[in-house]
Parts: structure tokens; sequence; C-alpha cells
């Protein structure tokens, strides 16, 4: 039997519920602040700071029951990690359509929260995995650094140095993800990073490092996927039908969201199940 990789008890609750996108608290700031194409999945080609054509005066998508339908994978698959509200909220109590004056400033202070929250999304997974529990205490200090200059104001936060403290992340996540890597004595197999279009139905991915790899339209059936390694993955249409992601490692939600599953796909407790995986 597998050994559990995740506690979920490792890390605050507070911090998990701050990185869960909630929309309704939003000003639409994804759907304005955002370059987006319509090749790429989204209702069209956009520049960054026009809003879409589908955003209502309330902050709304007037076509959101109908992304599924209307194959606006881009849209389906976005997750902001909870920044949206952070800045409409927490940042400004305001948005750029009451200060207009403000709106580029916002949606700047946007695009470098949403890293932000991006890569404490990644360190809260990592402070729960009991192989790295060596690395807890610099877990710890990444994360207060990202949350603290989140706290800070607009002007310090658009001056912050995300490339250095991305730097550092990775070095981090890096070791996490060999320590995770160590505890399995599979026979090694390599795979490339292109795996579009294949089939893998019923294998064993427990272990893998699928870290950055294409998945586009793989099937992966009835898959384990054991502290397999997620982290920046493109997993639009997987097929993940029956597979179990439990216990993998870096998932997203909107890695989820990208994909494709059922009602017998299991997934880690902290995501949710599309509503489209029936």
């Amino acid at each position: 039997m597998n050994m559990i990789i995740h506690d979920e008890s490792a890390v605050e609750t507070d911090l998990i519920e701050e990185l869960k996108i909630d929309c309704s608290k939003c000003s639409g700031l994804c759907c304005t602040a955002l370059f987006f194409s319509e090749m790429d999945g989204f209702p069209e080609d956009k520049a960054a700071g026009k809003p879409c054509i589908n955003l209502q005066s309330d902050f709304r998508c007037k076509v959101h029951t109908e992304l599924m339908k209307r194959n606006m994978k881009g849209c389906i698959g976005y997750d902001c990690f909870g920044a949206g509200q952070k800045v409409t909220e927490a940042i400004y109590n305001s948005n750029w359509r009451t200060e207009p004056t403000k709106s580029q400033e916002m949606f700047n202070v946007f695009l470098v929260t949403f890293q932000i929250h991006q890569i404490l999304y990644f360190l809260a997974e990592a402070k729960t995995i009991i192989p790295a529990r060596e690395l807890w205490s610099r877990l710890n200090a990444l994360i207060k650094e990202g949350r603290d200059i989140c706290k800070a104001s607009p002007h310090d936060i658009l001056l912050y140095d995300i490339d250095g403290y991305r730097k550092q992340v990775n070095e981090c996540l890096r070791k996490v993800k060999n320590l995770v890597k160590s505890i399995y004595n599979h026979k090694k197999e390599e795979y490339k990073r292109n795996f579009i279009g294949k089939s893998y139905k019923g294998k064993k991915f427990d272990g893998v490092d699928l870290s950055m790899s294409l998945l586009i339209s793989t099937n992966f059936e009835g898959c384990s996927f054991h502290g397999a390694n997620f982290l920046g993955a493109d997993t639009r249409d997987t097929n993940f039908n029956s597979a179990d992601l439990r216990e993998a490692v870096f998932l997203t939600q909107g890695q989820v969201n990208s994909a494709r599953g059922n009602s017998d796909t299991k997934l880690p407790r902290k995501l949710c199940r599309p509503i489209t995986w029936i």
C-alpha cells in the first residue's frame, strides 16, 4: 500500500482559504487586466487592460454557465489563486471602474499579486509534504515573506523583487521534488515532456516527474499518480477518468478544470470536482 504523502494539518487553514478563487469578491481583474486570445480558448483576442466582452457591470460573466458549451477552455482553466479578491478587497478596497485613474496601477498590482499567490500555493502544499519535513522551516520563511509583501502598499508591491523571490522558491521546490522521488523504488522509466495525444491507460506514474510536461489530450484513464509531480504541466483535455490523483504533488485547481474526469476520478481533498465531471 502506498504511503501517505501529504499532512494537510501542517499548513494554516487561513492560508489555504486565502489562495482559493472567489469571483464574487473580485472586480473582474482577470477578465480585464490580462491579455488573452481566442486561439487559447478565450472569447476573443483581447489586449491587456481591456474588459472582456462578456464582463457585466456587476463584474460577473454573462456566459459563465455556458463556458463549456462555448468551448472557452481558457476561461474554464484559469485560476488566480485568490489574487483577484485580495487586490479588490484587501489592497484597494475599491475597483478600477470607480477609480479609473488608478486602473493601470491596480492591474499591475494584480499581476504581481497573482504571481505571489501562485507561488504561495506551491509553498503551502510543499509544507504539507511529509518527505520534505526537513525543509519546513525554510518553507515557513518563504511563506511569511510572500504573505507579508501582499499586505504592503501598492507602491511596495510593484517594487518587490518577484524574480529574486521566485528563484529562492524554485530552489526549495526542487529539493522537495527530489525528496518525494527518493521514496520510490520502482524501476526508473524515462519519459519525454511531450505526451500529447498518447494513451497510458492503467499505467502507474507513481513518483514520476511530470512537471512542465505537455499532457494535452493524453489518456491517463485508470492511472495512479501517487507522488507524481504536476508542477506547470499542461493538462488541457487530459483524460483522468477513474485515475487516482489523491496524492499527486503540485496539482492545481486550474489543471483539474482544464482536464477531463468522471465520478470515479480520485482528487486531493483540497481540490473541487468540476461540475462537468460526470
